[in-house]
């Protein structure tokens, strides 16, 4: 018998702020005011000063709180192709992109809430052990009191375990509009398909009511979350905001930030 005790509150976070210049990349006016916590692209995957300005604004607006979402300087692939770098490399990438969408947070006297890597950096973070911990370093350096945000499980990366040895608290999250291996890992799509309406809000009930998650290949995976992360890329990413909110009321659980 699982010994599981559902939530009474959930954060839904989402990745918002990712278009280019005049390229829109996601519904993100439509989406801000369904949503507890913005994810906000820094400008190496995706965004711009404009964009990163104009999505802090609107999180302010809608009483959003935001963290930085870094990625690879990857535009053209959406940073969601591998590239090996080194510590310093690293480092570098996260303190600039972190570093820039905190002045625009400062300008608006609202705190950087978290830091979640990005798409293919999420991955390389993940797997790589040096490389991780210069991530999580660097965060620290520039905000020693912030928190991260991982998909579950979220203790087994030298990035989370090392800044929870810095004294950050890690915040997992699960996935309802992207697939899990049969091993419980995530996988990352190249390009953001249209997301199953059904499935969607059946992999938020059954992780509220059971505590697990569906692997593509139908294994129960158990994940230990606090939050739900949906895309603002996906075709039907406003339906899947919708559709995960109502899953969440549904089971009984309240749609908070976590402070």
């Amino acid at each position: 018998m699982s010994d599981h005790q559902p939530p009474r509150t959930m954060d839904i976070n989402c990745d918002l702020g990712e278009g280019f210049g005049n390229y829109v990349m996601g519904a993100d006016a439509e989406i801000m005011p369904l949503i507890t916590t913005a994810n906000v692209a820094c400008g190496f995957h995706g965004g711009d000063p404009v964009i990163m300005g104009r999505t802090v604004a609107l999180a302010d607006q809608h009483g959003v709180v935001v963290g930085a979402h870094p990625g690879y300087h990857d535009l053209e692939g959406f940073g969601r192709r591998l590239i090996p770098l080194d510590e310093e490399e690293v480092a570098a990438l996260v303190t600039y992109q972190v570093g820039a969408l905190t002045g625009f947070l400062r300008a608006r006297d609202m705190p950087l809430h978290h830091v979640k890597p990005h798409g293919a950096l999420y991955a390389y973070l993940r797997d790589n052990q040096a490389a991780g911990a210069a991530a999580a370093k660097a965060v620290h350096k520039l905000a020693p009191e912030t928190k991260a945000y991982w998909p579950a499980p979220a203790g087994t990366s030298a990035f989370c375990q090392e800044l929870g040895a810095l004294g950050h608290e890690v915040v997992p999250e699960i996935y309802p509009d992207l697939t899990y291996s049969p091993e419980g890992r995530l996988i990352i799509q190249r390009r953001k398909l249209k997301t199953d309406l059904a499935f969607a809000s059946s992999q938020v009930k059954r992780f509220l009511t059971e505590g697990l998650v569906g692997a593509e290949d139908g294994t129960p995976i158990r994940h230990e979350a606090r939050s739900v992360c949906i895309h603002s890329d996906g075709p039907n990413a406003v339906d899947v905001a919708h559709t995960v909110r109502a899953a969440v009321t549904e089971c009984g659980a309240a749609i908070e930030a976590i402070a």
